[in-house]
């Protein structure tokens, strides 16, 4: 054995010395693993056995595969594999300072003596580490895939040698790995110029020498481009229809017959095949509905990472600047604003790609990275719309140097159907040994089982545990062909009710809530509303919940309990409240909750057992949470959808101080896709009532907006919206601070209790954003993603300056503009120069970096963090 070792290893060297001499401009390895033939794939690509660049494996078997699964694309190379129970070597002549693509095969299927769902291995590859106990057996379960292909971008390295090694992990007192294929190509540098990291503008992330995992590749708007057709590179680009997110599909185009694909140069012809810029996916002819709506992309992907994401263009029908304008978002945060595809390329049919960093924290729900394309309104095009051609997502790596992520977590639905299904089967067929075609029909229902299960769990973030892990192979099924549930408003029961709710929420048993609530125990109530009383409750033995029991007496009855389950079982979002479940029993209408530790928002600022005010920075912070929360209804749900009734006493604070907006039984969806508003009886609370609204009973999200801008000034002023004991003119909040804000003394109203404490540009900025949102006329109001985008200013100008610095206000210069200096702990100069509609903040001779602050939470942020990641 160490023979044929050192012989294979005198073989590498003697490569790498031929290769480094006569310098190829591209080469390829592509090895059927365990295989001691040659062999051809379905794309008529070459393969060659492995075991002659093994140079370091002290124990390794070559077996053959005994069932081949229909859905592999060919034998070769998932038919033969490589078992390795000792760490293991493979070593490639290489050219220095070139990229290569590097792409794994596995096919997790029954081996004589090796069961696959035992596998636990690393890998590494130059230097890199791509895989951490990975399970293949476990990702290829829960994607319901056959085989696995991770495909990796491995960065230059002066050496001549590049090395992949093999280390199996211990599970269940059994070590061992596997691998079927292996594909070494050297690549072109596609990743020269630095990509912007979004939501920091003075700030770039530079991929050149950085190892990146191809997460997603797509053709947008276009079908399968299978490795034969993509420039010669051997890539993959799948269907972008399954990540789009909700209803708004958008409409795919392709070029003319007669027009030609123009690369501007050769080297562009690298980028995408012809293919991938021939088609597109646009938003549409009708420009008032393109106005309405973002045209959105969803992934699953691994947190604590720096992710590329690169768009690719190609205007098929506008010929001119400013025809088609649109902005980029990118996880809510704005990456591109008013992209002109003709303004890039300078004719129609010219590719262009553009890249964009993002940061993708650990926060529950939030391990998902958007893409949205909306109409850029203030460069009034001649069309509002948008257009993409094609998505690419790489995962770069981590300053450990580490690529991997963690397995994926099969769903229960998934599992359940795979007990239910050997069960039933005659346990002959799912031994080793056992009929393969049996195999494949488990196989089969499990993949159909989790079918359905992913088209109805796959756009509800934060639900549970990860059931799709970041992987580049296309996840078929979405929910966006699931329509609204009718139903029939005289006659319903539990069914119905568990229907509408599509299986997102628990249907508890009466007896289950009397129990938690020791028989609705008036020492258990937290609250009283519009619904009916509110009781802490325990459910499960240990989970606190929130249980809202309906009044017979009170107005809102059978249909807002009804609307409350349709909206919130389909709602999953950190800064709304999760409906857990419900129970209709009897006459009892009951909603469960999470339990929200510190109650109301309203509590915190001017009820009169307060023990304790909260401060100017946590007053925002609860803002922003939920201005986001109001933000996803608005603009993420699978439909648009108006609060109705926001109020203080509806947003809500868990133990952590995350504020989350609650009830939605007086919620409404729309508008339509014809209107800008939907025409219904007035309902909310007086004092937050929008008086457009009230007028004119056209509901529009901007009446939320209006509702929200009460909140903002209830917030500053620490008093209620409405206050009958106060002078005629004082009686309403909005009219009284609008009435402050015209007359230059907002000062006047602010709560004593944080006068002397808030950050005057911060406190210019947050009164400007809420006298916008009290206008009379719903036009003259901010969306809200600029309100968000204000507020999360307030808040960074109150961290940096406030918490960093101290502050010492300028005098206003010539031109009227009143710039704000300040030095930072360590003797910085900071200058923020203000205009009323952007600020910049300018920081000077910094020696310490500042605390770094948390901005997984930044959307549409003007005020840029200055600490580098």
């Amino acid at each position: 054995m160490m023979n044929i070792t050192n012989c294979s290893f005198v073989f590498v060297l003697l490569n790498a010395l031929i290769l480094a001499y006569s310098k190829p401009e591209s080469y390829s390895f592509l090895l059927t693993c365990g295989s001691s033939l040659d062999g051809e794939d379905s794309d008529g690509r070459q393969w060659k056995p492995d075991d002659k660049f093994l140079t370091l494996s002290n124990n390794s078997i070559s077996i053959k595969s005994q069932f081949q699964d229909p859905s592999l694309p060919s034998s070769v190379p998932y038919m033969s594999t490589r078992i390795f129970t000792s760490e293991s070597t493979y070593s490639f002549p290489v050219s220095p300072s070139t990229r290569h693509w590097l792409r794994l095969h596995f096919y997790p299927s029954p081996y004589p003596e090796f069961d696959p769902t035992n596998a636990l291995f690393s890998v590494v590859a130059g230097g890199v580490t791509v895989l951490n106990n990975f399970s293949a057996s476990i990702t290829a379960k829960a994607l319901t895939q056959a085989y696995i292909v991770r495909e990796f971008s491995l960065s230059p390295s002066p050496d001549k040698i590049l090395n992949i090694t093999i280390v199996p992990s211990w599970n269940n007192n059994i070590s061992f790995a596997f691998v079927n294929g292996i594909e070494l190509i050297t690549m072109p540098d596609l990743f020269k110029e630095p990509a912007p990291l979004v939501g920091f503008s003075d700030q770039s992330i530079d991929a050149q020498s950085s190892a990146l995992q191809t997460m997603f590749r797509l053709n947008v708007g276009g079908q399968y481009i299978g490795a034969t057709n993509d420039s010669g590179w051997s890539r993959t680009w799948y269907d972008d229809s399954p990540y789009l997110f909700g209803a708004a599909f958008g409409v795919t185009s392709e070029t003319n017959k007669s027009d030609e694909i123009q690369y501007p140069n050769d080297k562009a012809k690298n980028f995408a095949p012809i293919d991938v810029y021939s088609t597109a996916r646009s938003m549409g002819p009708d420009s008032k509905l393109n106005q309405n709506f973002n045209l959105t992309w969803v992934f699953e992907v691994d947190a604590n990472f720096t992710y590329l994401v690169r768009l690719h263009f190609c205007e098929l029908y506008q010929t001119r600047i400013n025809q088609r304008v649109f902005n980029i978002f990118i996880n809510n945060q704005t990456a591109q604003e008013a992209g002109d595809v003709i303004a890039w390329t300078g004719s129609k049919n010219v590719p262009v790609y553009k890249d964009f960093a993002v940061y993708v924290y650990d926060k529950p729900g939030e391990e998902e990275l958007w893409v949205a394309l909306h109409p850029s309104v203030d460069s009034k095009p001649e069309v509002y719309d948008a257009i993409l051609n094609g998505l690419e997502i790489f995962k770069l790596n981590d300053s450990k140097r580490n690529l991997a992520g963690p397995n994926p977590m099969p769903s229960q639905m998934l599992i359940e159907a795979e007990l239910k299904t050997k069960a039933g089967s005659k346990s002959s067929t799912l031994k080793r040994e056992g009929n393969a075609l049996g195999i494949a029909a488990a196989f089969g229902f499990v993949a159909a089982v989790c079918f359905v299960a992913y088209r109805r769990k796959k756009r509800e973030p934060g639900e549970g545990g990860r059931t799709l892990s970041a992987n580049w192979l296309p996840l078929y099924g979405s929910s966006h062909s699931n329509k609204t549930a009718s139903y029939n408003s005289k006659s319903y029961g539990s069914s119905t009710l568990s229907s509408l709710a599509g299986g997102f929420c628990r249907h508890f048993s009466l007896s289950e809530i009397k129990r938690g609530t020791k028989n609705f125990n008036e020492s258990h109530v937290i609250g009283i509303g519009g619904f009916g009383k509110v009781y802490k409750g325990v459910v499960d033995g240990t989970t606190k919940v929130a249980i809202k029991r309906s009044n017979p007496s009170s107005e809102q009855g059978v249909a807002e309990f009804r609307t409350e389950i349709e909206m919130l079982s389909k709602l999953r979002h950190r800064h709304l409240v999760s409906l857990i479940g419900f129970c209709k029993e009897s006459d009892e209408m009951i909603l469960v909750y999470d339990y929200m530790a510190r109650g109301t928002l309203r509590e915190h600022l001017y009820d009169k057992n307060l023990k304790s005010f909260l401060s100017w920075k946590q007053r925002l912070e609860i803002c922003i949470g939920a201005a986001k929360g109001l933000h996803y209804l608005h603009t993420g749900a699978k439909y648009t959808i108006i609060h109705r009734d926001v109020k203080t006493t509806n947003i809500l604070v868990d133990e952590n101080w995350v504020a989350k907006v609650s009830d939605f039984g007086l919620s409404k969806t729309g508008p339509d896709l014809n209107q800008n508003h939907v025409s219904t009886v007035v309902k909310g609370s007086f004092g937050y009532l929008d008086p457009e609204y009230f007028r004119r009973q056209q509901l529009t999200e901007k009446s939320d907006v209006y509702s929200f801008g009460v909140v903002l000034f209830e917030v500053l002023c620490g008093r209620p919206a409405l206050n009958p004991s106060l002078p005629k003119e004082q009686v309403s909040l909005a009219d009284w601070a609008r009435h402050c804000c015209k007359k230059a003394n907002v000062e006047d109203i602010i709560d004593p209790h944080i006068k002397g404490s808030i950050n005057q540009e911060g406190l210019k900025k947050f009164v400007e954003v809420a006298e916008k949102c009290v206008s009379d006329h719903g036009l003259e109001r901010p969306p809200m993603s600029d309100v968000l985008w204000n507020l999360e200013f307030a808040l960074q100008v109150q961290e940096s300056l406030d918490g960093e610095v101290g502050l010492v206000v300028g005098h206003e210069n010539s031109d009227g503009n009143k710039p704000s200096n300040a030095r930072s702990k360590n003797g910085s100069r900071m200058d923020i120069e203000c205009d009323g509609e952007s600020c910049k903040l300018r920081i000077n001779s910094s020696s310490q970096d500042l605390e770094e602050k948390d901005s997984s939470d930044v959307v549409f942020s003007q005020f840029i963090n200055p600490q580098g990641r």
